[in-house]
C-alpha cells in the first residue's frame, strides 16, 4: 500500500468527493428556487445516495487493492512463538477504507432505507470516522522522518481541521459557511494525497528528494499552500458558475411571481442575501422602464 496508486487512488476519491459536494451545495440552492418539476417514473432516481454508494463501491475496490499487495493476502500474527503482528500500515490501510465503506452504509440508511432523513446521524457518523482516522494517521506517521514526516504532519493538520468542523456540525448542520470550510478541507485533504504519492515515490524531477536539504523541506509546505489556494479558487470557480446559472435562470424566474418561485428554507441565509442582493438590482433598472412605458399606455 505504501506505493503511488495507494495515494493517489484515495486522494482521487477524495478530490472527486469535495467537487460533488461542492456543485451540490449550490445546486440545490438554485433548484429550490426553480419551479418545482412534475414527479415522474424517475423521480425516485434523484433521491438515491449516490455519494454513499460511491463511498461504499470506492471502499470496497480499495479494500481489494490493500489485500492485493501483499502476496499471500493480510496475515495478523505470525506462526512464530512469541507471535508478532504483520503488516501495521496495511492494517491501518484497511481500517481507513473500512471506515469509508461503513460510513457510505450510514448515508445509504439514512438517505433511502429509514423514514425520514436523519442528518445528524450522518454527520454524527462522519466525524467519528474522521476521529478513528486522526489516530491512525497519527500513529501511521510513527517511524517516519525528513520528507515523509513532514507530508504525513501536513495531512494530519488537515484531518485534524475536518474533524473540528465536523464536531461543530452536530450542533449547527445548516450553516452554510461550515459546509463551505468542509468541502475546502475535503479538496485539499484529496489533493495532497494525490501530491503526497508524487512527493514520496514519483518525484517530477526523476531525482528523489533529499531528507538533509531545507530547501527540500521548506518546499513541502510552499507546495501544500499552493494547494490549498488552488482548490480554494476551484471552489470559487464552481460558486461563479453557480452564480451565472441564477443569472441566467432568473429572468424565467421572475416572470413566474413571487408565490410561484419563493426562497426555499433550506438555502443557507448567506447564499439567500447575495441572490436578494441580486435581484434588487435587477428591480432598480426595470423601474425607469416601467415609468417611461406607462404614458404610452395610458395613451
Amino acid at each position: 500500500m505504501g506505493k503511488f496508486h495507494g495515494h493517489a487512488y484515495p486522494g482521487l476519491f477524495l478530490f472527486c468527493n469535495g467537487l460533488y459536494q461542492a456543485i451540490v451545495i449550490f445546486s440545490d440552492s438554485l433548484q429550490s428556487l426553480c419551479p418545482p418539476k412534475k414527479k415522474g417514473r424517475w423521480a425516485r432516481l434523484w433521491k438515491i445516495s449516490y455519494e454513499g454508494l460511491l463511498k461504499i463501491v470506492a471502499g470496497s475496490l480499495l479494500v481489494v487493492y490493500v489485500n492485493n499487495c501483499i502476496e499471500g493476502g493480510l496475515i495478523l500474527m505470525d506462526r512464530e512463538l512469541p507471535p508478532r503482528f504483520l503488516y501495521s500500515k496495511e492494517w491501518q490501510h484497511l481500517t481507513m477504507f473500512t471506515l469509508l465503506i461503513l460510513n457510505g452504509c450510514v448515508d445509504v440508511m439514512s438517505k433511502n432505507l429509514l423514514p425520514q432523513r436523519c442528518v445528524v446521524l450522518e454527520k454524527g457518523a462522519l466525524a467519528l470516522s474522521f476521529y478513528e482516522l486522526l489516530l491512525l494517521m497519527v500513529s501511521h506517521a510513527k517511524g517516519s522522518s525528513g520528507i515523509e514526516l513532514q507530508v504525513h504532519s501536513l495531512l494530519i493538520l488537515v484531518v485534524f481541521l475536518l474533524l473540528l468542523v465536523l464536531t461543530v456540525e452536530l450542533w449547527a448542520p445548516e450553516m452554510f459557511q461550515l459546509w463551505m470550510m468542509e468541502t475546502l478541507l475535503i479538496l485539499v485533504l484529496g489533493s495532497w494525497l494525490i501530491q503526497a504519492g508524487f512527493i514520496l515515490y514519483r518525484p517530477v524531477s526523476g531525482y528523489p528528494w533529499d531528507d538533509d536539504d531545507m530547501n527540500d523541506l521548506m518546499f513541502v509546505t510552499t507546495f501544500f499552500c499552493w494547494h490549498v489556494m488552488c482548490d480554494a479558487l476551484c471552489l470559487f470557480a464552481i460558486y461563479g458558475f453557480s452564480y451565472f446559472w441564477h443569472r441566467c435562470c432568473y429572468p424565467s424566474l421572475k416572470m413566474m411571481g413571487s408565490k410561484e418561485a419563493p426562497y426555499h428554507k433550506s438555502i443557507p441565509e448567506p447564499l439567500c442575501r447575495l441572490l436578494q442582493e441580486i435581484e434588487q438590482p435587477e428591480k432598480e433598472d426595470q423601474a425607469p422602464l416601467l415609468a417611461k412605458s406607462s404614458p404610452r399606455d395610458t395613451a
